[in-house]
Order: structure tokens, then C-alpha cells, then sequence
């Protein structure tokens, strides 16, 4: 038997929540794969402000370093909004994100069978929504500096920096999800007034011409915007700078539905970090309704990027599919006349599921309702 260390981080709001169904799922996909799972809970964000006076403490951040994936229920809490900026939850995470050196946020956005309607797209446009969205995660204006804030003066200053290796790094990421699936990349940037993304589209095209399978379209972050609304199927794989992808891929998470169906993973030099799209709702904390699928799917996206355990990652998926096929609902996806579970019951039916199929008992036909994974993210090369 192989030990999997996985450092988990349950956060703030909805986040443990969603952590506590992730890992039911997890435990039950891995339970006849040859890999114990060795798990250890750690506070980050708002629960770590309270209980170590710091949103990243240092045995969390020790712990993290440690593990070989890491697992983030969700950042954030209304009651430290006074707070300065080095004692933010959001700080916490962002400290994380670069101490472990993960700098691509790989998002994937799928119509998932079953959900015609849960968007606010009519469906005939829905139908066939089937992109990752790449985001760049460690520089931009979310680090740069200098940064400034004087509110007695009225002033404000941030800075929107990029290396070469930086946007170099990420785009390889984009182009090998690319090559790996329908071969069309859409760079999202806004040359036509930023400097910083003269150099992002000059980069990208360079390392393009090492992909000759892939064709490379630029598009302006508005312009983008709009289309993903309007045409949203045309979409593969969308490369993007940090703050233009914090927010498209907020937008994908409405065209399917739900923010709360969305997993991700973010990967780099060291551990990856594997948490849900969503944020802490702390008004749905405790009440048993948020929506666990994105904290499940990003799990199946840790066996498979994480721990390269593609068949438990997919028993995963699959079950997520034929649990909506069967009409089980959370709260935020329920329409018209059709009830709705809680969390805990539909993670349970999915965990349900992966049990089933794992002992060979699943019916053949369940078979013809594949979620297609964006991955895994194939080996760089040398070149």
C-alpha cells in the first residue's frame, strides 16, 4: 500500500462543509486503489485569524509544504473586514499560493448533462460549453508593487507587473490542456491600452510556434467577456493573466449554473492546491445546503493531477454525472417544482455511487454519460 499525505484545509463559511463531503467521496474512490489517504486538518483565512492571530499559521503553511496535494474548502469572512491588509483571510491564501509556487489556476467550466436551464443561458446556447479557463496566479496587480493607499489624501496606487518567464511558465501549462484537447487557445488580454499585455501576447505567440497543432487567437478581456455569453461553445482553453481570469472564470461559473459546481486546481513547482471556485457564503455556513459538487470534483481533480490516480478520478466524475441524471438537487440548482438535498445527502448519493461502480455492480449504461476531464495536464517537454 502507498500513503497519500493530503494537508486539508477547511477555511471559512461553507468551506467545511464542503471539505467534510469532498472527502467522504475521496476516501470511498481510493478505497480499493492500492493508496491509503493520510489526512491532517489545518485552519487557514478567518477560522486561523481567531484561533493563531495569523490567516496562515505557520504549521499550516509547514503542513502544506509537506503533504503531496493539499485540499481548500474556501477563504474568506465579513468579520475581518476591518481588518489590515496583512491580517485578511484572502492574505492567507494568497501567502499560500506562493509559498507552495503554484502559479497556474487551471478552472475547467462544463454544461454538465442534466442541468439544461440551471443557467441563465437558454440552452440551445449552453449546449456544448465545455472550457478550462488558465489562469496566471502569482503575479499581476494582486502582487505587484509598488502599492499604495491613502484615503485622507483620496490616492491609490497599484501596479500591474509580468516577466517574460512569468507569462512563458503559464502559457506552457495552457498549450499542453490545448494540444490534449480540441487544439484552439483564446489569450485574453487588453493590448490595445496595457503595456503588460504587449508582452503577454508577444510571449504567448512565442511559445505557440512550439505548439504547431494548436491555433492561437488573441481577444480583449471586454470583447471575451461577451462572448462567452453570447457563444460560450466556441471556447477551449482560455489563457489569462490573474485578475482578468479571477473574473472571467466567475463568469463560466454562472453560464453552467452554479459558481458551486466549478472545481480547481492550482499547480506549480511543489504541492498542488485543490479547492472549489465558490466562495465561504458564510450566510449558508451550518444550514446543510451548499452545493458540494465543486469541492468533489476538484478532489477528483487532486487523484488524478495530484496523486496520478486517473481511474479513482474518474469513478469520481462519473458519479457526480449519473447522480444528476438520477434528478438529485442542491438548493441552487433546484427548479421550478423539483426539491432539493443538502449537501451531506448528495455527497452521500455520489459516494454511493463510486461504491457501486467500484464493485463492478454498475450498469453498463451509466457508462454513456462520461464528464470528460481536462486532464491530466500532460509532461512538459523538452523542446
Amino acid at each position: 500500500m502507498t500513503a497519500a499525505r493530503i494537508a486539508v484545509l477547511p477555511g471559512d463559511g461553507v468551506g467545511p462543509e464542503v471539505t467534510r463531503a469532498a472527502l467522504g467521496v475521496l476516501r470511498e474512490a481510493t478505497a480499493r486503489s492500492g493508496v491509503v489517504l493520510e489526512t491532517t486538518s489545518h485552519p487557514i483565512g478567518g477560522a486561523a485569524l481567531r484561533l493563531a492571530g495569523t490567516p496562515l499559521p505557520d504549521g499550516t503553511l509547514s503542513a502544506c509544504l509537506a503533504a503531496d496535494a493539499v485540499l481548500l474548502g474556501a477563504v474568506g469572512d465579513p468579520a475581518c473586514d476591518g481588518e489590515p491588509r496583512e491580517r485578511r483571510p484572502e492574505t492567507g491564501l494568497l501567502r499560500l499560493r506562493k509559498a507552495l509556487g503554484v502559479y497556474a489556476n487551471v478552472r475547467p467550466a462544463r454544461a454538465l448533462p442534466g442541468l439544461d436551464g440551471a443557467g441563465p443561458l437558454k440552452p440551445e446556447i449552453a449546449r456544448g460549453l465545455d472550457l478550462v479557463i488558465v489562469r496566471e496566479l502569482t503575479g499581476g496587480l494582486y502582487f505587484g508593487e509598488p502599492r499604495s493607499l491613502d484615503l485622507e489624501a483620496g490616492t491609490a496606487v497599484n501596479t500591474l507587473p509580468y516577466r517574460r518567464e512569468e507569462v512563458e511558465r503559464v502559457a506552457e501549462v495552457a498549450f499542453r490542456l490545448a494540444e490534449a484537447r480540441r487544439g484552439l487557445l483564446t489569450s485574453v488580454d487588453k493590448a490595445n491600452v496595457l503595456e503588460t499585455s504587449v508582452l503577454w501576447r508577444s510571449v504567448v505567440d512565442e511559445v505557440g510556434r512550439r505548439y504547431p497543432g494548436v491555433k492561437v487567437e488573441h481577444q480583449y478581456v471586454d470583447s471575451c467577456a461577451m462572448a462567452l455569453v453570447l457563444a460560450p461553445a466556441r471556447f477551449d482553453v482560455v489563457l489569462t493573466e490573474n485578475l482578468f481570469g479571477d473574473i472571467l472564470s466567475d463568469e463560466a461559473g454562472a453560464l453552467v449554473g452554479s459558481l458551486g459546481l466549478l472545481p480547481s486546481a492550482s499547480l506549480g513547482d511543489g504541492p498542488g492546491l485543490f479547492e472549489p471556485v465558490h466562495g465561504s457564503a458564510p450566510t449558508l455556513a451550518g444550514r446543510d445546503v451548499a452545493n458540494p459538487i465543486g469541492a468533489i470534483l476538484s478532489a477528483a481533480m487532486l487523484l488524478r493531477d495530484g496523486l496520478g490516480l486517473a481511474g479513482p478520478a474518474a469513478l469520481v466524475e462519473r458519479a457526480v454525472v449519473r447522480v444528476l441524471a438520477a434528478g438529485l438537487r442542491t438548493a441552487d440548482l433546484a427548479t421550478g417544482t423539483a426539491g432539493s438535498v443538502g449537501t451531506s445527502a448528495f455527497a452521500a448519493a455520489v459516494a454511493e455511487e463510486v461504491r457501486t461502480e467500484a464493485r463492478g455492480v454498475a450498469k453498463a449504461e451509466d457508462h454513456s454519460l462520461p464528464m470528460e476531464p481536462p486532464g491530466p495536464l500532460p509532461a512538459s517537454r523538452d523542446r
